[in-house]
């Protein structure tokens, strides 16, 4: 190991911030970071050496793979976060845009929502299951409902979701306001009773693996997909009308009042999904 991802990983022991898919995730993305430098040139550095040169060089790598501006973003954090660690935060702009990256686009009126069909049915693994059928009813991510905890989260007119399985570690309610809910909940209740949706021989890990394996062998990809059918659902019953990814109204066929109970209705369902920016909502329900 060089002495740059070796610096890097003693960095990010030291400096344990979110959640551990997030220090996980910028641990990735710092070494790549190194590998890519190292195969700029720079060989001789370490973690402190960071200049605007090697900001520079990484940009060019990425700007020339023709990554998305999400991607760009992401890795765009974990540099800012590198260089505010070893106390050079000033190297590089707050806006993406001063470094050539533009806004990321979130006006979209494709629906990019699933439900869950017959395939269902050919998922054997019981807890793999469960966690499908709970992010359908409660738009969770992939980590949330296999992390998910029914008896501890279950607090009668909602779900409470702990730091420890969110992205980002913040913990965040959902409500339970459909009949098909709470169904969903008090099976998954009797099935993991005071435990999780891991089983107790298995780690988080090793469950993740069995739910990726299981999801191809039948056929589901992409289940984010059920968080975009959460919250087109959810912009329905908040809204009274479709959303616009689902072939609803769009912004400009709205009236005044209507625009301004899109925009609760937004701000509920931004909440709800774990997003701090409601803008990121279009993602899922369009504009």
């Amino acid at each position: 190991m060089d002495d740059l991802t070796w610096t890097l990983k003693q960095l990010c022991r030291r400096n344990r911030d979110g959640s551990f898919a997030t220090q996980a995730d910028r641990q990735r993305s710092l070494t790549l970071m190194a590998r890519q430098l190292r195969d700029a040139g720079f060989n001789q550095m370490q973690a402190r050496s960071l200049k605007g040169k090697h900001v520079d060089a990484l940009l060019s790598q990425w700007q020339a793979q023709g990554l998305s501006t999400g991607t760009l973003k992401n890795r765009l954090s974990h540099l800012r976060w590198w260089a505010e660690k070893i106390g050079k935060g000033g190297l590089l702009p707050a806006d993406n845009r001063q470094l050539g990256i533009p806004e990321r686009q979130y006006s979209t009126n494709q629906s990019k929502a699933q439900t869950l069909d017959e395939r269902l049915d050919t998922i054997r693994d019981p807890y793999v299951k469960m966690s499908l059928r709970l992010q359908a009813a409660f738009g969770l991510r992939r980590q949330e409902c296999i992390k998910f905890q029914p008896t501890w989260a279950d607090r009668g007119d909602h779900i409470a979701l702990k730091g420890s399985w969110t992205k980002g570690g913040k913990p965040r309610s959902v409500p339970i306001t459909t009949p098909q809910q709470r169904a969903v909940l008090d099976v998954a209740r009797t099935l993991a009773r005071a435990g999780s949706l891991i089983p107790a021989h298995k780690s988080y890990i090793q469950q993740q693996h069995v739910y990726d394996g299981q999801c191809k062998a039948a056929g589901l990809s992409n289940m984010h997909g059920l968080r975009h059918q959460y919250a087109q659902a959810r912009y329905e019953a908040l809204t009274g009308w479709q959303a616009p990814a689902a072939g609803g109204p769009t912004a400009r066929d709205l009236t005044p009042a209507q625009r301004q109970i899109d925009a609760q209705a937004r701000q509920i369902i931004s909440h709800e999904l774990g997003h701090e920016r409601p803008q990121i909502v279009t993602l899922y329900v369009g504009r």
